[in-house]
């Protein structure tokens, strides 16, 4: 198959990569006639059954919505073999396409949110509504159950429902992380070991260390985050203030709305928006794996600690301030890397490769000051750049943990495209 390579620039990252794609990975429209709206229906109703506006659900939600998508995935290519499945391997060519995709989103969803069983069955009902009682339909129900049970089974070891407040170890050394008020744990301690959905071991893309306490880089991204992610800070503008908030939500939330607008743009149908949905919350599922086992591994402390501490630092070009606070508040876990550009980077290489990066489109934010407001991207990797800058901005992160995490983010992406739900041959 002839690959078709196109150089992608990456503005705060620093980076160039060649993206992949080729002529059969979207099927033409003829191919693939039928509409997307069942998985963009059922994205949405992954969304309010964690909770919706309320979702308080960060890494296990993106565990969810991977194990969601691959089911619908799965059961599809069992009837119409366009992509490799992933884990359920069935095969009906007579089954309905429809019963099948509804039936493996709602086998998850049921068993992942019990107490929303009704509201599930409800949605069930209306997916259902255009196919007409038949054994085509009873056959895809069945295969939407039976992908449903082969990936829950895959994922049923995998430590996702143990405690996720975990104890933060005592040290006095500079540059390790100590808790950041109003939170005295670490937050979900098991995802640094969690099971992977495509990447092959947690420290696959394991980024170089941060810079040395000592070092000139250092103080160069202490003073910036200083100066510009304090709260109240003269040096951040309304803008920048503005785009900290909106970027503050959630990854997973944000990222399969940017992958819900994109399908709509590209026009996908049904099998091809059901493989970017698959290969997206995958690729997002493994960035918060990966980027905790890298959190951990470093366990560097955040910008609230340095600034405060920074006398004890040994850097001649970094001041302490004992009353310093970021515009936002930090969450608990380790500075480096930031996991929240890890997975805008890996979302936008995704939604890159498989959708181009030539997409200008405008979104929205649950976190956004005006819920109202929208923003608008020339692509997709212009999203993630300000997704990056964001946590700078907002007080939370060193640039360098943010110029980490993007760049171990494109790799992530580029990985699981690579490697799963291919073109079936």
């Amino acid at each position: 198959m002839k690959k078709i390579l196109r150089t992608v620039m990456l503005g705060l990252a620093g980076a160039v990569f060649l993206t992949a794609c080729t002529r059969d990975e979207i099927p033409a429209k003829a191919k693939d006639p039928l509409p997307n709206t069942l998985i963009l229906d059922w994205n949405l109703v992954a969304l309010e059954a964690a909770g919706g506006i309320n979702y308080q659900l960060p890494l296990q939600g993106s565990r969810i919505n991977a194990m969601v998508h691959i089911a619908m995935h799965d059961a599809l290519n069992a009837i119409d073999p366009v992509y490799e499945q992933y884990t359920f391997k069935g095969d009906n060519r007579k089954a309905s396409l429809e019963a099948a995709a509804a039936a493996a989103a709602h086998g998850v969803l049921s068993a992942s949110f019990p107490e929303k069983r009704k509201m599930l069955d409800s949605m069930l009902s209306v997916s259902l509504k255009s196919v007409g009682n038949s054994e085509k339909k009873d056959a895809g129900l069945e295969i939407g159950k039976a992908a449903a049970a082969a990936i829950l089974a895959l994922r049923a070891d995998d430590a996702a429902n143990a405690d996720p407040v975990g104890p933060v170890a005592e040290t006095e050394m500079p540059g390790m992380y100590r808790p950041v008020p109003p939170f005295n744990f670490l937050f979900a301690p098991q995802w640094k070991t969690m099971k992977l959905f495509a990447l092959e071991k947690h420290d696959q893309f394991l980024p170089p260390p941060p810079p040395a306490l000592n070092s000139a880089e250092y103080a160069n991204a202490f003073n910036e985050v200083k100066r510009i992610g304090r709260a109240h800070s003269e040096s951040r503008t309304a803008a920048q203030s503005a785009y900290a908030k909106f970027w503050y939500e959630f990854s997973e939330i944000g990222w399969n709305r940017v992958a819900r607008i994109g399908v709509k743009n590209k026009d996908l149908g049904l099998m091809a928006t059901a493989r970017v949905f698959a290969l997206l919350n995958m690729a997002l599922a493994d960035s918060y794996s990966s980027g905790w086992h890298s959190k951990y591994h470093y366990n560097f402390w955040r910008p609230y600690s340095a600034i405060r501490l920074a006398d004890t630092d040994g850097n001649e070009l970094t001041d302490s301030d004992i009353n310093w606070e970021p515009a936002e508040p930090t969450p608990p876990a380790q500075d480096y890397p930031s996991t929240h550009s890890v997975l805008g980077n890996a979302g936008a290489t995704v939604l890159s490769e498989l959708l181009g990066n030539n997409m200008p489109f405008v979104m929205n934010s649950s976190t956004a000051v005006d819920k109202t407001s929208y923003r608008q991207f020339n692509n997709f990797l212009d999203a993630a750049n300000e997704n990056a800058d964001s946590r700078v901005m907002a007080g939370i992160h060193f640039r360098f943990a943010s110029e980490a995490g993007q760049k171990m983010g494109n790799k992530i992406g580029e990985w699981v495209v690579n490697n799963y739900c291919r073109p079936a041959k």
